[in-house]
Formats: structure tokens, sequence, C-alpha cells
């Protein structure tokens, strides 16, 4: 298999900006996501590869592969070596380059995991960027779990964790906001305060610690764009991003349901597209597409010639350091608490 190298200087750092660790990477397209892991989390996304996981698999970023990190670099050879499989240049590889990047560009659609700070490892993992597809994304980063340490988890961490979810929804709901970013446009800048130059306001894990089981409400009328208390109109796209998310939801609570796993401190990532003309046309494209009675095979070639094909709005479960399939001990119930109790929030946008 021959290998794709890049330069330390074409990864790209990401705008952690909805949550996550640092020294989180790009290529240069933007179209994955190079996150420094443990050895555990690449297990279980290899373990969802297996027939009896294929169905949860599709509620979660795509696997790529891994890259070892390390220190030792030159300006013109690559620093790791890895098998992606799925990339637009197929039967290739790529390579890595070192966590810190100097004055490396920022690449505006991102998104990164949100367990925690920078970690001490050699190894990242590979994944889509589901906020590629995207003009302008709104990202939410929503913490699921009452409970938040895994079972190897040290005496100090587990009080700390354990703190902190008491003094959030975390332990009520069974979810916490860890943080969001949400596109105003150019024009609001100068008009609002909080709003940076690139048009986005951004929500860090301070701002969900604030929200009570009272108050959770606003946090999702904040990522909504809605006023306090505000209803979202009977009809419009954004009735239609929440119902879309209402049914992903539903469907992943289903495949959890039918799962026997521990996942703790996973997290649910939203994503919908936040510049509204570009919404109203990815909304267009969609009605178009099945009367031009264009069937899946053509479609499929037509999207290779064709520039992406806009979205929507996109969820995908994240975060699984602390992973893992348990047979015989059911579906995992801290995890399902915050799923069903998000569903409750968004239900009640759309009845109000």
């Amino acid at each position: 298999m021959a290998q794709k190298s890049y330069r330390k200087s074409q990864l790209i750092a990401f705008d952690n900006a909805a949550a996550g660790h640092d020294g989180v990477l790009s290529d240069p397209s933007g179209a994955v996501v190079i996150k420094p892991c443990s050895q555990a989390e690449v297990d279980f996304y290899h373990s969802t590869a297996k027939d009896e996981h294929s169905h949860f698999a599709t509620f979660i970023p795509t696997f790529m592969g891994t890259l070892e990190l390390n220190s030792e670099s030159d300006s013109t050879a690559a620093v790791a070596r890895t098998a992606i499989m799925n990339t637009t240049e197929a039967g290739q590889s790529i390579a890595g380059a070192p966590h810190a990047i100097p004055n490396a560009p920022v690449v505006e659609k991102a998104w990164a995991p949100s367990n925690g700070g920078k970690i001490k490892t050699d190894l990242a993992i590979v994944l889509e960027n589901i906020a590629a597809p995207f003009q302008k994304p709104n990202i939410l980063d929503v913490k699921l779990g009452a409970r938040l340490w895994d079972d190897n988890a040290p005496p100090a961490k587990r009080t700390k964790l354990d703190k902190v979810a008491e003094e959030t929804t975390s332990k009520s709901l069974g979810f916490r906001i860890a943080g969001m970013r949400t596109w105003h446009g150019h024009a609001a800048t100068a008009s609002s305060s909080g709003i940076s130059e690139d048009g986005y306001r951004r929500y860090d894990k301070h701002y969900g610690r604030t929200l009570t089981t009272k108050t959770i409400r606003q946090g999702f009328e904040d990522y909504f764009l809605l006023e306090r208390g505000g209803a979202i109109a009977k009809k419009g796209p954004l009735r239609i991003v929440v119902k879309r998310f209402l049914e992903d939801l539903v469907e992943l609570k289903s495949a959890l349901e039918n799962e026997e796993s521990r996942m703790y401190s996973a997290s649910l990532l939203f994503v919908y597209e936040g510049n509204r003309d570009a919404l109203m046309d990815a909304l267009a494209r969609e009605r178009e597409e099945p009367a031009n009675g264009i069937n899946g095979d053509e479609a499929e070639e037509e999207e290779d010639d064709e520039a992406q094909v806009p979205a929507v709005q996109g969820l995908k479960l994240i975060d699984f350091a602390h992973a893992e399939w348990t047979p015989g001990q059911g579906p995992d119930e801290n995890l399902l608490q915050g799923l069903r109790c998000t569903v409750e929030v968004l239900e009640g946008l759309l009845e109000n």
C-alpha cells in the first residue's frame, strides 16, 4: 500500500471552540480529525467494525486509522505512518506530525472530541470531520452520563468528576452542555459583544456548568438562536433541523438499548448549517434529487464528479476513551438517561 506523507507545515490546527482536547489537528482539506488518544479508544473503534455492532457504527464518526506521533521530525519528512481507509485517494495512507505546530492555520469547520485537555501520548486516531460538509457549522457538544468515570479511574479522579456532576445537570439530567459555537454572520461582530471576527459566538465548558435543570432549555435556545422562551416556527428550516435531530436521537437510543456496553464521558455532537441561505439551498437540493429520478448508484457517481452535496444537519456519538462492550450486563442506562432527557428538551422546543 502506498503512503502519502504530510509535512509538518501542511497539518492544520483545529479551533476547539465547541469543546475538546488540545493538540487536535486536521489535514489540508479539513476532511479528517487527527486526535491524540489512548489505545483503549482505538480498540473500541476497531470493535465497532464487527457485524454485531454494525448498526451502532452508523452513529459514530467514520474511523479511518491511526497515527503514531513522536517529537522527532525534520521539515521535509513525515514523522508518522498510518493506513487510512476510505480516503479520497483509495489505497493510499497518510502521515501525521507532532501535536504542536507553531503558527499553523486554523480550520474553520472544526469540532473536536470533548474528553479533556491535552493528553500525553504518541498515538492519534484519525476520524472523519463531520462538520466538513457545512459552510458555517453550528456545533453543540453534549456530555452524557451522571457517572463520568470508568472502573479504572483512581479515587481522586472519581471524586473530582462526581463533584462536577453534582454541581451541573450531569447528575440530575444525565447530560450537560460541554461547549458550542454558533454563527451569527460577519455583520453581527460590530453590533454584538461576544461575537468573534469570524462571525461565531463561542461557549466554553463553563457556560454549560452554569445551567441548571430549570434553565437547561436556555442552552438549546442559544444553540438554535432562539429568544428566551421563544418558539420554533410551525413551518421553516429550523423546525426541520430539530425534528431530524430528534429522529436521530430516537434511533440512537434504540440502538443503545439493544447493545450491552458502558460508555463513560461519551458525547453527542450536533451539527447543523448556520448559514441560512446555505441551509435553504441544502433543503432545496434534497427536494430536487428525487424529482430528478437519479438512483443511488448514479447519485454516487455524480457526487464523485461534483462538489460535495451541502448538508442540513448531522448527529454523532463521540469520545470513546472509556468505552467497552459488556456482555451480560445489559444496556448502558447511565448513557441512556442523558439521551432521553435530551430528547425531552428538544421535544419541548417544538411543542412551544
